[in-house]
This record gives structure tokens, C-alpha cells and sequence, in this order.
């Protein structure tokens, strides 16, 4: 089974290790592992580094390395992928290491997202925010301001250390100065187009920006399909010196594609999936008053003055909650998402089906193998 293949099929790689293992000898790492390998080195690098300053800021990285480890690696599975997909040599360690910084990007976003949002868990563990706000030993009491102000204020820098790692990462990869001007410029992208929609979700919750579908729908592409799909995708292509412009074009319209279609999944999968299946609570989303494409959809519908009292008040029982839900399936806004899912869907097998993309075969079936996988997605 390739790592292609395994990653298509869902596995981790733990169960990858397994499947390779021969008795009596140490399992070869699949490309995951590598990449998490290269990510565990640099937070011990740092981590050392950090041990000369002060205890607290060597805990910091401690905690962090703890956090990030393990996980899907979703974005540098896409990338290696794509490279093996558009270019026939071996991996190059520049691949491995750029898929690491991209990794690491995508840690220092959800160390400022949870920051943003008050979350002190994720995934229904205690994140790096919620381990510093809790006293060890008054782990059963209520973390005091005092903490939170720490912890929250500790996850801000811990967020803008990664980002910097990120940006010394690609800035010293051993590939030539023009691919490596490439690879900063398309980081700067990411980084932009990120920034822009968390400062749009920011402000939807808010009530500060103007909840509108469109404006909603570019918020989910900003956020969430630059820096997840289409980063990963350009990278791949541009290390594989494969990155034409119409080549290019394609992977950015193919990620924009997978990564809105990934969103709308998450608002959809987080107001009427299975909490036990995506590990969210059930009714966060709702209870916090995310502006998400579900409510967007509701607000052009008659029932959202019953809908409106109860959203967004920081208190939801769960009667309330299933209450909630109910009328956001009976006035028609989960199939309005779910239909916008499928017009991406569409789109993204329409800009693989272009002969003018450029993309080889390999490269459009590993894209059409992860929309098939997207399909049937629960968490």
C-alpha cells in the first residue's frame, strides 16, 4: 500500500507503521512520520533554546510540542502527495521540511483561534491555553482572570514563535534562490488571505461586518482553503518545478474548491453531526454565535425571528439546542449548505476536467480521490 493510497483510504500513521512493520525490525517512517519527525526536532531545538531564558518560556514550548503532536498531517499528506504526483524524482528533505512549516503554520492558527474564540479544549482535551489557565493545583476550580489573562496572553506568543519558525523555514530551504522567493511569496499569500478571515469571522460574531451569504462564504474560502489546500498544492508544485502558470491557476482553483467545500462540511458536521464523531460539543457553534454558512442561510428564511432570541447568547440547554437545530433543518438552511457543498464539488471536477489546466493525470486523481473522501466525511 503506497502512502498515496493509505492516505486516501483514511489511516493514520500509527496503523501505516503497523501495516510496514517487519518482526524484529524498526518500521520504516512513511512521509507522515518524517514530517513529524522534522516537527519534533524543531520543537526540541527550540525547546533547548528556550531552557537559557526562563523556566516559563521553556514550559511553553514543552506544552506546545505536547499539543501538535500526532494529528491527520491533512496538509502535508496534500502536498507530498502532490509532489510524488508532478514529479518523478525522490522526496527532496526541502519537501519534507516545507510540509513541517506548513504543519506548523497550521498550529500557530489554532493557537490564535482558540485565543480568539475563549476555548480552553480541543478536540475535548485541554489545549495549550486551558493547561496554562488551570493551577495544577486547583485543577477543579474555575480558572481565575488572573490565569486566563496568562494563558491567553502565552498563546498569542506561542502562536507568533511558531509563525516566525514557519517564516525562517522557507527562508533557509536549501532549494534555488528563485524557487525559494516562490515559496515566500506564496507563504505571504496564505498568511494574508488567513489574517483577512479571521478578522472577517472576528467581526461577523460581533456584529461589526454585515452577515451576508458572499461575505460569509469568502470568510470560509479566506480562512480556511488558502493556507489548508491551496498552500500545500502551489508548494508541491513549485519544490516539483512543475508550477507552470496554468498549472498553477488549476491547483489554486482546485484548492479553493476542497477547502470552501471542507468548511461548509465543518458548519454543517458541527450543527448536525455526531458529537461523538467530530468532538465538538454539539451546540458551541450556536450557543457562541458563530456566523456560519447555516446561519447566513437561516436569516433569509421566515424562521429566523424564532431562531434569533435563543443564538448567540452564551447559554444553550441542550433541549434548547435540539430545538434549535430542528427549525434550522425545517427552514431549509442545512440543505442550503449542503447544496453549496455539491456546486463545489462540481466546480473542482469541472477545473480537473479542463485539458487547458495543464495538470497531468496523476496529479487530478489524487484531487478527485480526496473529493470522493470528503464525501462520506464525519469529523
Amino acid at each position: 500500500m503506497s502512502n498515496q493510497d493509505f492516505y486516501m483510504s483514511g489511516g493514520n500513521v500509527d496503523e501505516l507503521r503497523e501495516h510496514r512493520a517487519v518482526p524484529g525490525t524498526a518500521a520504516p517512517l512513511d512521509n507522515a512520520g518524517l514530517v513529524s519527525r522534522s516537527i519534533s526536532e524543531v520543537i526540541a531545538t527550540r525547546g533547548r533554546s528556550a531552557e537559557a531564558y526562563h523556566p516559563a518560556f521553556a514550559q511553553l514550548w514543552k506544552i506546545c510540542g505536547e499539543r501538535i503532536s500526532g494529528g491527520k498531517r491533512i496538509r502535508p499528506r496534500l502536498m507530498l502527495d502532490m509532489f510524488a504526483a508532478l514529479s518523478d524524482d525522490d522526496l527532496p528533505p526541502a519537501a519534507i521540511e516545507i510540509a513541517a512549516a506548513i504543519e506548523l503554520l497550521h498550529a500557530s492558527f489554532l493557537l490564535h483561534d482558540d485565543v480568539f474564540d475563549g476555548d480552553l479544549t480541543r478536540r475535548g482535551s485541554l489545549n495549550l491555553v486551558g493547561l496554562l489557565a488551570h493551577d495544577e493545583r486547583l485543577s477543579h476550580e474555575r480558572p481565575s482572570p488572573q490565569r486566563l489573562h496568562w494563558a491567553r496572553s502565552c498563546g498569542i506568543l506561542m502562536g507568533d514563535l511558531l509563525l516566525a519558525e514557519v517564516h525562517q523555514i522557507f527562508a533557509r530551504v536549501d532549494v534555488e534562490p528563485a524557487m525559494r522567493t516562490r515559496l515566500l511569496d506564496l507563504l505571504a499569500h496564505a498568511i494574508t488571505e488567513s489574517v483577512v478571515g479571521e478578522q472577517l469571522d472576528i467581526g461577523l460574531e460581533d456584529g461589526t461586518v454585515v452577515a451576508d451569504t458572499a461575505t460569509v462564504l469568502e470568510m470560509c474560502r479566506l480562512k480556511t482553503a488558502t493556507y489548508t489546500f491551496e498552500l500545500p498544492l502551489r508548494a508541491a508544485a513549485i519544490l516539483a518545478g512543475a508550477d507552470s502558470p496554468a498549472t498553477d491557476a488549476a491547483l489554486a482553483a482546485a484548492g479553493a474548491h476542497l477547502g470552501l467545500a471542507f468548511q461548509l462540511q465543518d458548519d454543517v458536521l458541527s450543527t448536525f453531526g455526531d458529537p461523538a464523531a467530530h468532538g465538538k460539543d454539539a451546540f458551541s457553534d450556536l450557543r457562541e454565535g458563530k456566523e456560519t454558512a447555516v446561519i447566513s442561510a437561516a436569516r433569509m428564511t421566515s424562521a429566523w425571528p424564532e431562531i434569533e432570541p435563543s443564538f448567540g447568547t452564551g447559554s444553550l440547554t441542550n433541549a434548547e439546542g435540539e430545538r434549535l437545530r430542528g427549525l434550522l433543518r425545517e427552514c431549509g438552511a442545512e440543505a442550503f449548505v449542503r447544496g453549496l457543498i455539491d456546486d463545489q464539488m462540481r466546480a473542482l471536477h469541472e477545473t480537473l476536467a479542463d485539458p487547458a489546466s495543464g495538470l497531468p493525470d496523476s496529479a487530478r486523481q489524487p484531487l478527485a480521490a480526496l473529493a470522493g473522501r470528503l464525501d462520506g466525511r464525519r469529523s
